[in-house]
């Protein structure tokens, strides 16, 4: 299960690039291609450290930058990189899981 919604965001790191402009660090990021599987500490500290010089949009904030790559990611790229993220697709896809009881 995915810790923190920003694990989605290594498994499109093509928006990652495209949001934070020639100066984001792809390299810094850590390698798992299970991207579910890396700590929290990991992904953050990850992203801090790909946009530490000077990128278009300055470094990574959670606040100021999580929802707007959110929004900018490929949901197709990141479902077939997380298990979880499918799964919430999937059901989001089938009109949600119902009422709760």
């Amino acid at each position: 299960m995915v810790q923190i919604m920003e694990s989605w965001f290594l498994a499109d790191r093509s928006a990652l690039v495209s949001f934070y402009g020639h100066e984001f660090q792809e390299g810094a990021l850590p390698e798992n291609r299970s991207v579910e599987q890396i700590s929290k500490a990991d992904v953050l500290r990850g992203l801090k450290r790909a946009t530490r010089n000077n990128t278009t949009k300055g470094r990574y904030h959670k606040g100021s930058h999580s929802f707007t790559i959110l929004g900018k990611i490929n949901p197709i790229v990141v479902e077939s990189g997380a298990p979880s993220a499918k799964r919430f697709l999937d059901v989001l896809r089938a009109g949600g899981p119902g009422p709760a009881r």
